[in-house]
């Protein structure tokens, strides 16, 4: 069974260290289940990303959307900020690698985002990500703040990283119109 931790850096963030199943044949390894996080609401759309080393995909954020991460393939550096006004890790960066480490081992670990709180990550390698979400793609409700923004901090762990020109044009922090400011709690 799955072990699942919160965040000891953003509330509603958890982590979950999965267990692999293996012999002979391959492995074999549950990447899901909705009890594992308190409270969630049903994830309803599975999405698969494939990027190349060297990419920051982010930073995301939803007022009405959850993501659970996913990385099978490669290695990548997520980074989360709560951005929930009034929350009380309200400001807080997180980054956790996720998939292969540094010492050749494979995390088996997934990662659920609550809304209200940025994240994007970073491709170490070449890398696929799985994400499941509790909504459907809602334009309005994709919301980008800076990836670079120094309020932020990200460590993405590259450098000269490639962006797509949208996250690029993501406004900093400071810079949000007021009713993209996730507040706490949120009302999802």
């Amino acid at each position: 069974m799955a072990t699942v931790t919160p965040s000891e850096r953003i509330a509603g963030v958890f982590h979950v260290e999965l267990q692999t199943f293996g012999d002979e044949r391959g492995t074999f390894v549950e990447t899901y289940r909705r009890e594992w996080v308190p409270g969630a609401r049903e994830m309803i759309q599975s999405n698969r990303g494939d990027r190349k080393a060297g990419c920051v995909v982010g930073l995301h954020y939803h007022l009405h959307q959850a993501d659970y991460w996913y990385i099978p393939f490669g290695r990548c550096r997520a980074v989360l900020h709560d951005l929930r006004v009034g929350s009380p890790t309200d400001g807080a960066t997180e980054m956790v690698d996720l998939g292969e480490q540094a010492d050749g081992s494979f995390a088996q670990r997934g990662l659920y985002i609550p809304p209200g709180v940025a994240h994007g990550f970073a491709s170490l390698s070449d890398m696929t990500i799985t994400y499941l979400v509790d909504g459907y793609y809602n334009p309005a409700d994709e919301l980008g703040v800076a990836w670079d923004d120094p309020e932020i901090g990200a460590d993405w762990g590259l450098r000269n990283a490639v962006v797509s020109g949208r996250d690029a044009a993501n406004p900093r922090r400071s810079a949000l119109p007021p009713h993209a400011v996730p507040r706490w709690p949120l009302r999802t």
